[in-house]
């Protein structure tokens, strides 16, 4: 049975092509900046929103057209496997992510639960064998059932604490198990709503333990993939303790786990933060930090995790150029964690919202690629801070400089600034997106 009956292996066939089942700047083999387009990108599909999303928002009902929709229990969550290698091999894509309860269904008891989950690995795995497509990460769904309503690591309960470990645990023998090249945390619902009835020191100790723990068992069961963390700063909770990426760093600095953990960018998690995908991208990339990211886009004029397709090609510039300065994502890759909107509810929208997700970042691949090239930025950036080169910008950066000699200066010499030139740079932005 073929479940997307419509579509054939999606093709390259460049910028003149009209056929909207087809990819117009992503080529697999194409090299930019010495590497293959496809070695860069690392595209990889989310479970939960390619094939559990059922189109519900918080004003509506379920819209998604879908051929497993009147299945339930074991019999659907196998049938979304079939699916789901189907698509891998039909769009092109090596890797997938998903949560444990995306794939698998949660029984009466744990023990059941895990029984259930064991059947679709086995499943998962045996069509692995005979597929190019990789586990890009894996994660534990710990803020859907009510169990969690105070959070899982961070929970009031002792007892919530343990079974959160314990799915965690599985979840690391399923990575193991499916060769993952990552194991993510995030923490829907470590967080507060309100001081008035929290111990936050508590709840922040406790999750680090948690995570150290993690760690040991990691290592106990030999599994050697990457650690992510992915920030979120709110929604569910008023104010997640993951807040952004600058507050992740700072929590794995102070309980000794930054040698252990990268983060996961997410792009509509950075908006919600205040900040741009860019923003976040570079304050982990500057701490050695940045491992994966979450490729989506949010609405601005909407306050909530919209988790649309990434088809901003600013955003997909900026951030490959990010990436590329990175060295690449290493483990990691671009996961969409995206989903069609409830009014494209077919199954061929599916394709069309990753390939243009995917044409997206190939275009802005691309774009960087150019721009680090010619070192447009990057020219202009160091001929900015010039100052600091010599004379006293220098004495100030090796560390010669002390105040009584700043004030010396200061009293002797007069300021004369430059302009930043902000609108010629994004005019040149502009330029050399319409060009490539």
């Amino acid at each position: 049975m073929s479940f997307f009956p419509n579509v054939k292996r999606i093709q390259y066939e460049g910028s003149k092509s009209k056929n909207p089942l087809a990819f117009k700047y992503y080529n697999p083999d194409e090299l930019v900046a010495g590497k293959r387009m496809e070695d860069h990108l690392r595209f990889s599909v989310a479970f939960w929103h390619t094939f559990t999303f059922s189109g519900t928002d918080p004003f509506g009902a379920a819209t998604m057209q879908r051929p497993w929709n009147d299945l339930s229990g074991l019999e659907l969550a196998k049938t979304r496997v079939e699916a789901a290698f189907e698509f891998f091999e039909k769009l092109g894509v090596l890797y997938f992510a998903f949560h444990d309860r995306d794939i698998a269904p949660e029984g009466d008891t744990l023990r059941e639960t895990n029984k259930n989950l064991d059947i679709i690995v086995a499943q998962m795995k045996d069509y692995m064998k005979m597929s190019e497509t990789k586990l890009l990460w894996n994660t534990a769904n710990m803020f859907t059932h009510p169990r969690f309503l105070h959070g899982a690591a961070t929970s009031c309960n002792a007892g919530v604490f343990a079974y959160a470990a314990a799915q965690v645990k599985k979840g690391l023998e399923v990575a193991k198990e499916l060769g993952a090249e990552n194991y993510v945390f995030w923490g829907g619902r470590e967080g507060y709503e309100t001081l008035l009835n929290t111990n936050m020191k508590l709840e922040q100790d406790n999750l680090a333990r948690f995570f150290h723990m993690a760690l040991d068992y990691a290592k106990e069961i030999g599994f050697t993939g990457q650690f992510l963390i992915e920030p979120k700063p709110k929604e569910p909770t008023k104010h997640q303790y993951d807040f952004d990426a600058a507050t992740t760093i700072a929590f794995l600095q102070t309980y000794g786990l930054k040698d252990h953990f990268k983060l996961n960018i997410e792009a509509n998690h950075a908006t919600l933060a205040g900040h741009t995908f860019q923003h976040e991208l570079r304050v982990s990339r500057m701490h050695g930090m940045l491992g994966s990211v979450d490729a989506n886009q949010g609405d601005l004029l909407l306050g909530w995790d919209t988790d649309e397709f990434p088809t901003d090609l600013y955003e997909t510039t900026l951030a490959m150029y990010e990436i590329l300065q990175n060295g690449g994502l290493g483990n990691g890759g671009l996961n969409f964690d995206a989903r069609p909107r409830r009014s494209s509810f077919d199954t061929d929208d599916l394709f069309y919202s990753h390939i243009a997700g995917m044409d997206s970042f190939a275009k802005g691949l691309k774009v960087a690629g150019k721009l680090l090239a010619d070192g447009v930025f990057e020219t202009f950036i160091n001929n900015r801070y010039r100052s600091y080169e010599s004379g006293i910008g220098l004495d100030i950066v090796s560390g010669r400089a002390n105040f009584h000699m700043l004030e010396e200066y200061a009293l002797n010499n007069e300021i004369k600034n430059e302009s930043g030139r902000l609108e010629m740079l994004r005019s040149v932005l502009n330029q050399y997106i319409s060009q490539e």
